[in-house]
């Protein structure tokens, strides 16, 4: 999680993507919650990799850590100081790369329930896609074993994208040919990446599955964490999860569910949802607002919002729609 999030700005200015709460819950959080619902053991430990420390400062650090212990895990924090490639970030915590480990890029959230094969070298989580073309995506054999990876092939070879979470049966392998990677200045786009160290793998006859997801969301731009906040609050009232805080205050105000209201929200004379996500302490006054994101701590005033995304501390009182405000903005 080291990049800077710049698709997602300037909701990343302030607030490192994976920290940005969707459906009331910071996204790497969700991440991290629903892998370890999958893998269904304890997990000894999670390692963070962080970017700057001027950006992914104190605040970060201690969010993650209390991650970290919610799962009875031990936390690690790792650093990459320059953006080199994700076989680069990896390497950056290669103190903790050993035993079988979960690697996974914190900007995705997923759905999924199926068993882990623990038996093959490696499980690749993949996505079922319509345009197989824009992604990279996995070759099988007849054995539904992985035998290869294709970047945005132009040439069908299968429709199983990969979504950016691996399992290794031993993380310590994949450590010793991404030292292989670093050490002989292999680049693809100028980057050391994953996948030449997964392929020096599989060079050497190991075992590698698909497992497949039933979700997969995306948070790269503001549109599409709009989308996936809708979805997300969709699964979750599915589950029976509660969304709505006992401490909200409502006047003249009707919430369409599903929407997630945080603690000491205030709704005066408003209608919100649905797929409306609003973080504590905010107030919305005189407004309409459905299918947005708003964060924590902000004032929306005569709005009538769709589509939005608003940041903390917000002060927003006009007649806009389809809007994207970062943090501490005004709009008067």
């Amino acid at each position: 999680m080291a990049g800077r999030g710049s698709r997602l700005r300037p909701h990343t200015l302030t607030i490192p993507k994976p920290l940005i709460p969707v459906a009331g819950k910071p996204i790497v959080h969700r991440l991290v919650s629903d892998i370890a619902k999958v893998l269904g053991e304890q997990i000894e430990e999670v390692a963070f990799i962080l970017g700057d420390p001027a950006f992914f400062g104190d605040d970060v650090v201690d969010s993650l850590m209390k991650l970290a212990e919610s799962l009875g895990a031990k936390g690690s924090i790792y650093r990459q100081d320059e953006p080199l490639g994700t076989g680069h970030a990896i390497m950056s915590a290669k103190e903790s790369l050993s035993g079988p480990a979960v690697v996974a890029y914190a900007d995705t959230l997923i759905r999924a329930d199926f068993d882990l094969d623990k038996s093959a070298d490696s499980v690749i989580w993949v996505k079922q896609v319509e345009r197989p073309e824009a992604f990279g995506v996995v070759k099988l054999n007849e054995q539904n074993e992985i035998v290869e990876l294709v970047e945005k092939p132009q040439e069908f070879v299968s429709d199983l994208a990969v979504i950016g979470i691996y399992y290794f049966k031993d993380i310590g392998v994949l450590k010793n040919e991404l030292q292989y990677v670093l050490d002989n200045d292999i680049l693809n786009g100028g980057e050391y990446q994953i996948n030449d160290g997964i392929k020096r793998m599989m060079e050497k006859g190991m075992k590698f599955v698909p497992g497949k997801v039933d979700e997969w969301m995306d948070c790269g731009n503001k549109n599409v964490t709009v989308e996936t906040n809708q979805r997300m609050l969709g699964f979750l009232e599915k589950d029976g999860e509660g969304l709505i805080a006992s401490s909200v205050e409502k006047e003249n105000a009707n919430i369409i569910e599903p929407s997630f209201i945080g603690e000491n929200v205030v709704l005066k004379n408003a209608t919100v949802g649905p797929y409306v996500s609003v973080g504590a302490g905010t107030i919305i006054e005189n407004s309409t607002v459905k299918n947005s994101l708003i964060q924590s701590k902000s004032i929306i005033k005569n709005a009538n919002l769709d589509n939005a995304m608003i940041g903390n501390h917000v002060v927003f009182d006009g007649n806009f729609e389809t809007i994207s405000i970062g943090d501490y903005s005004v709009m008067e």
